[in-house]
């Protein structure tokens, strides 16, 4: 299962490695691409995870969660 999260704030790849180590510090999550340049980030689940979740976890970071699809 993927999700893909439309995240702003990201400007460099030093902003995708600080929200790809979050992601992937969830146990349901087995990787996540980030991108700045399109402002994404794709996360692959071994198991069921909230929206909430993912959310948190990359807004603690200070970067806002758009959607999430």
């Amino acid at each position: 299962m993927e999700k893909t999260l439309k995240i702003e704030g990201m400007m460099c790849r030093h902003c995708e490695a600080r929200v790809k180590k979050c992601l992937e510090a969830l146990p349901q999550v087995t990787e996540a691409a980030v991108s700045h340049e399109t402002g994404t980030a794709v996360v692959t689940l071994s198991g069921q995870v909230e929206n909430d979740v993912l959310k948190k976890a990359v807004e603690d970071q200070d970067y806002k969660v758009l959607g999430i699809q």
